[in-house]
């Protein structure tokens, strides 16, 4: 594939020297679905990032793959068909990174839907995603309810309802399908920002970039250009002097993150919270439990977006009126992230209330835009842009139709679930005879899927754990184009959510293995320390 991130220069080589029918900005889940449709069409392709892929919105996401039951509150029916069908879709592209999570709702006896609403609602809910039998909504007794979560307040339970979630990796799907657009032709990379759009007779034809590591600027000249850019899609509209009429309105959603021994639920819960009704999740993953999420406007910098104290208050107070017995406190917090939801203003709706779907605007210059939508829907709102986008410019063309959903994505050459359950078995008893924890399958073969093979066939002798991480950065940089330590931490393996005692554990070890891999010198390597050191902190100091 050639995404290694120390052979940038010669993809930077052929972006500079070859003239391409589509550029697509951002290397979100949006994005990264418009270049693998568009690459498998026939569509010579280029996508560039300004930061690292996932970077936004695509990274910070509750990661479910989930039809959008709140949405039929709404009654946005064509939206939750939409997304529930294609749940089980991405789930045959990735059987090992979106699995199935059965989500217990529970039913309140002074708030909430009553027990019949609810049961019509996941009934039409079923219906609507073409939820299979065996996996339809299952209502509940309050004793049932409690026997399946035993944390809940007692004397505020009347009944629960089970029914069928995916859970994902936001930011490893999303690499898996950037790796994936690289196979099938597209050139990728990082960190190159679009300076200025480049016009011919008033149309679009091209793009100045940056490559941020190196401060070179060179030119990229495509027939078409698509801005998926996610929370900065109006920045690049304001580029090219077209945003006009609809904008963004941007969301901050904020998750948070506790051992499971603090909040030790048996499985996912989806409930309101009593002061405001706002739905929210409780999500068990590995060593961990996270908790989101909220929903306000938000007007600060799109760079560095952050948990406030106020948030992280609002989301320990809504998981202690629930479930009365845990009693966290801030101090329990591990790690939190805090994300941007790029939705189309609508004037007079609060933040929860804004549509999810996706719009696409056509600029006079010729430049497309996508925003909007879910994580759910990436491949289906690449296929409606790249459908208009081929009507309008390659009419002459004979392109194939959209057929992303059946590409399998990488690492995903399994048959089935059942196919991953026996593979990650596989990986147990290997990691038995390494000295590695058992539980470890899980998170690697969630992560890479196959592609561990890769990865424990190149461990090092030396501590087991951390020569394991070697190999993870390794892989990163070699096949997934890791540039900087928190790419690796973040983006590539979650460790710094969801395992940040083994971050700790091996950070030091890492990051002297990508000093001597990248060429760092002593300065650099303090940087990228003072870095990792920041974050760590970071995620647990509110604002």
């Amino acid at each position: 594939m050639g995404l290694s991130s120390l052979h940038r220069q010669s993809i930077v080589e052929k972006l500079k020297n070859t003239h391409f029918d589509l550029l697509v900005i951002g290397g979100g889940i949006t994005g990264a679905g418009i270049a693998l449709d568009a690459s498998a069409r026939g569509l010579k392709t280029a996508l560039v990032e300004k930061s690292d892929f996932a970077f936004g919105t695509s990274s910070r996401s509750t990661k479910l793959i989930h039809g959008g039951l709140r949405y039929l509150k709404q009654l946005e029916f064509g939206l939750v068909k939409e997304v529930g069908s294609e749940r089980a879709v991405v789930h045959q592209l990735a059987p090992h990174l979106v699995v199935p999570e059965k989500m217990l709702l529970p039913l309140h006896e002074k708030r909430g839907f009553g027990s019949l609403l609810t049961s019509f609602g996941l009934k039409l809910y079923d219906f609507l995603a073409g939820v299979k039998p065996e996996d339809q909504r299952r209502m509940l007794t309050k004793n049932q309810t409690l026997h399946q979560e035993p944390l809940l307040r007692k004397d505020d339970i009347k009944g629960g309802a089970i029914y069928a979630e995916y859970r994902t990796d936001d930011a490893r799907l999303t690499m898996e399908i950037i790796k994936s657009a690289a196979l099938h032709g597209s050139e990728v990379i990082n960190y190159c920002r679009v300076l200025k759009f480049i016009y011919e007779d008033g149309k679009i034809v091209g793009a100045r970039i940056k490559e941020e590591l190196s401060g070179e600027e060179f030119e990229i000249k495509s027939r078409a250009i698509i801005n998926a850019a996610g929370p900065w899609v109006d920045e690049l509209r304001e580029l090219d002097k077209s945003k006009l009429g609809k904008r963004l309105q941007l969301t901050k959603g904020v998750h948070l993150v506790v051992s499971r021994e603090k909040l030790p639920i048996r499985q996912a819960i989806y409930f309101d919270v009593e002061e405001d009704s706002r739905m929210i999740f409780c999500i068990p993953r590995g060593r961990a439990t996270y908790i989101g999420t909220t929903d306000t406007n938000y007007e600060g910098s799109k760079e560095e977006v952050v948990a406030t104290s106020e948030d992280a208050t609002y989301l320990i107070r809504a998981v202690n009126q629930t479930f009365p017995g845990v009693n966290l406190t801030l101090n329990d917090i591990e790690s939190s992230w805090a994300g941007l939801r790029p939705l189309i203003y609508e004037d007079g709706k609060s933040a929860s209330d804004l549509s999810r779907k996706d719009e696409i605007f056509e600029s006079p210059s010729g430049l497309l835009s996508i925003a909007g939508g879910k994580l759910t829907g990436y491949r289906k709102m690449a296929e409606r842009v790249l459908d208009q986008l081929i009507d309008r410019t390659f009419p002459e063309r004979e392109l194939e139709k959209c057929e992303t959903h059946k590409i399998r994505l990488f690492g995903s050459n399994f048959k089935n679930y059942r196919e991953v359950k026996q593979y990650i078995a596989s990986i147990e008893a290997l990691l038995k005879k390494n000295q590695l924890p058992d539980e470890y399958a899980n998170y690697l073969v969630g992560n890479y899927g196959k592609q561990t093979d890769i990865i424990l066939n190149d461990i090092q002798s030396g501590e087991a754990d951390i020569e394991l991480a070697k190999a993870e950065l390794r892989f990163a940089i070699h096949h997934e184009m890791a540039v900087t330590p928190l790419d690796f931490f973040i983006r590539r393996t979650g460790m710094l959510y969801f395992d940040k005692p083994r971050m700790m554990r091996v950070s030091n070890a890492v990051l002297l293995e990508f000093k001597m891999l990248a060429g760092w010198d002593q300065i650099q390597f303090e940087i990228q320390n003072r870095s990792v050191e920041s974050s760590i902190s970071g995620v647990t100091s509110f604002k």
